[in-house]
């Protein structure tokens, strides 16, 4: 591995055994004012196999294009697939960084048995990860606010009609070199607050980077933005009164003193920039509390005067302030 590729985090533990396949023809990159969010990719991704019985194998790196997979593999019909989604960054002196892979390759490794899957165990995932962008370093944008974004996937590929776990898995890498996810920038989102539709349920796959939890976030979403909100707010399943996660994004609101962001407990992500960002804010001094609350309490501090910053974190969004909230009895200004 190159010494300039760097991850803040121990290293790995040993090599992965790797296999290249380069593309015939390489392509340059576009500028940073063509990037946009997730349209463009590098000419190489990562791949690996899985069979029951003989573990994962076959690891390699080839050109980015279409998967084969047999037409009854339990990702289509049972939806077993899941993804990570983390960034690579080029510093000031030129050096590549992978922001928390490590973190992430954990988060992937410890979900996937959720929807009984078998995933590489961490070390390996981050192995991977590392390999690819120092392979592809020059998709790395050096320009402020771009990044390469990797997307790490399981997906279950044993073609079979019946409802049981895939004994065969395909996990592979994507890359994207990325500019700002909300195409304002750093201009304050409008979200919707959705009452009656759910994003999860306590038991359910909300902790975890499901295809499906995004599927059933899409027609809320669909709707959120023709009436002209970017995003969408999901309260609780039960009771639809405490603020959960907003689409891509985790919540944090400023009560006065107090900076609170919904406690995790089986229905909303384990962001890494959440916690990056909790962990920055106490250090700073600020007061940060991970617990309930609810959308009304925000209607009622904007009342008092006493309602201050309001802002989502996620790695696409990195961090994103908000402006203002619709709901069905009106809008909050914050």
């Amino acid at each position: 591995m190159s010494a300039t590729l760097t991850s803040p985090e121990p290293k790995t533990s040993s090599r992965l055994d790797l296999k290249i396949i380069r593309t015939p023809r390489t392509r340059a990159m576009p500028s940073a004012s063509e990037l946009g969010f997730g349209r463009i990719f590098a000419d190489h991704m990562f791949a690996m196999d899985y069979e029951e019985g003989r573990g994962w194998f076959d690891a390699r790196i080839i050109p980015h294009g279409p998967l084969s997979i047999d037409p009854g593999a339990s990702a289509l019909h049972y939806g077993q697939a899941m993804f990570e989604g983390c960034k690579a960054f080029r510093s000031k002196d030129g050096r590549v960084q992978l922001f928390r892979g490590r973190r992430h390759a954990a988060r992937m490794a410890s979900g996937a048995p959720r929807l009984g899957m078998v995933a590489p165990d961490p070390d390996t995932i981050h192995q991977a990860m590392m390999a690819l962008v120092d392979f592809e370093r020059d998709w790395v944008p050096a320009e402020p606010g771009t990044a390469l974004y990797l997307r790490p996937t399981l997906i279950g590929t044993e073609g079979f009609l019946g409802v049981r776990p895939s004994k065969k898995y395909l996990f592979f890498i994507i890359l994207s070199p990325v500019g700002a996810y909300y195409p304002d920038g750093l201009k304050p989102v409008r979200i919707w607050v959705e009452k009656e539709l759910i994003r999860a349920a306590k038991g359910g796959l909300g902790a975890v980077k499901a295809g499906g939890n995004y599927a059933a976030s899409l027609y809320a979403a669909t709707e959120a933005q023709k009436r002209g909100f970017a995003q969408v707010l999901w309260l609780d399943a039960m009771e639809h009164r405490y603020c959960e996660e907003v689409g891509v994004m985790n919540l944090f609101v400023q009560f006065k003193d107090e900076i609170v962001t919904a406690p995790l407990g089986g229905t909303i992500l384990d962001g890494v920039t959440r916690d990056s960002v909790i962990t920055l804010l106490r250090e700073w001094g600020y007061t940060v509390n991970e617990r309930r609350y609810a959308f009304d309490e925000m209607v009622a501090a904007r009342s008092k005067g006493t309602l201050g910053e309001v802002f989502g974190t996620g790695t696409a969004a990195v961090v994103s302030p908000v402006g203002e909230f619709g709901h069905s009895e009106g809008v909050l200004q914050t």
